[in-house]
């Protein structure tokens, strides 16, 4: 879709400051939300789907409130960031910025679970196993730090066998935790790559923790998934929202 929008009252310098160097910060947004920007004094047109043809109004809206100085890289950057929503297909289910272009909702159920996560700061998942609430939460944070919502994706899960006892498991603490928080790797080697997810580790973009050690960390700009969140106890639960 197209839209069209008019910056008025029209202030020449703050349109200077919106647009940039030669429209860099223009050229900027169209390649972040993949859209197409043209102007002719105040006067914007924005071409692409409906949802990121919004999403870069709203952009555009709020740099030009506060381009009375001139708009640097990292401004831009950090607008794009700071709430952006998940795209939409064209019959309007949401689709995830994942290695997998096909992955999108299955059922009404997972409609809505995607719904839940994307516009509330907290989102409850419950249900039989394999209905993909592990999954999709994952296949969400993966999303939201391709888009650069989050600057990290922090995922935890109590320790707890599955009806076996394991015993005392050799190696350092990683080497002992890694077979709980397997499901996690799983997906996240299929819907990043192996290569990927071994460079987020390494820029501490992405992390892994067995939920004993998560009390007192302090969590800013992430997306935080806690798994298997049925085998918590009461405390541990207060000491995760908290």
């Amino acid at each position: 879709m197209i839209l069209r929008h008019s910056f008025t009252p029209a202030n020449n310098t703050r349109l200077a400051h919106l647009c940039g160097p030669m429209d860099a910060h223009l050229r900027r947004i169209e390649e972040a939300l993949e859209v197409k920007i043209a102007h002719r004094h105040e006067l914007f047109k924005i071409d692409g789907p409906k949802a990121r043809a919004e999403r870069a109004l709203e952009v555009l809206q709020a740099l030009y409130e506060i381009a009375r100085h001139p708009l640097d890289a990292a401004m831009v950057q950090l607008t794009l960031a700071g709430d952006g929503q998940m795209a939409e297909a064209e019959d309007g289910a949401l689709t995830l910025a994942t290695r997998r272009g096909d992955l999108r909702a299955r059922t009404p159920n997972q409609s809505v679970y995607l719904d839940n996560i994307a516009n509330h700061d907290i989102t409850f998942g419950i249900g039989p196993a394999g209905t993909g609430k592990t999954y999709l939460a994952v296949a969400c944070a993966v999303d939201a730090l391709e888009r650069s919502s989050v600057q990290r994706i922090v995922l935890t899960r109590p320790a707890v066998e599955a009806g076996e006892r394991l015993g005392f498991l050799p190696g350092d603490l990683s080497q002992k935790v890694d077979p709980y928080l397997r499901p996690l790797y799983d997906a996240l080697y299929d819907l990043m790559g192996f290569e990927k997810v071994t460079k987020a580790f390494e820029r501490n973009a992405l992390e892994i923790a067995p939920l004993a050690f998560m009390r007192g960390r302090t969590l800013n700009n992430a997306f935080v998934i806690l798994d298997e969140a049925q085998n918590t106890t009461p405390e541990q639960m207060k000491m995760f929202l908290t």
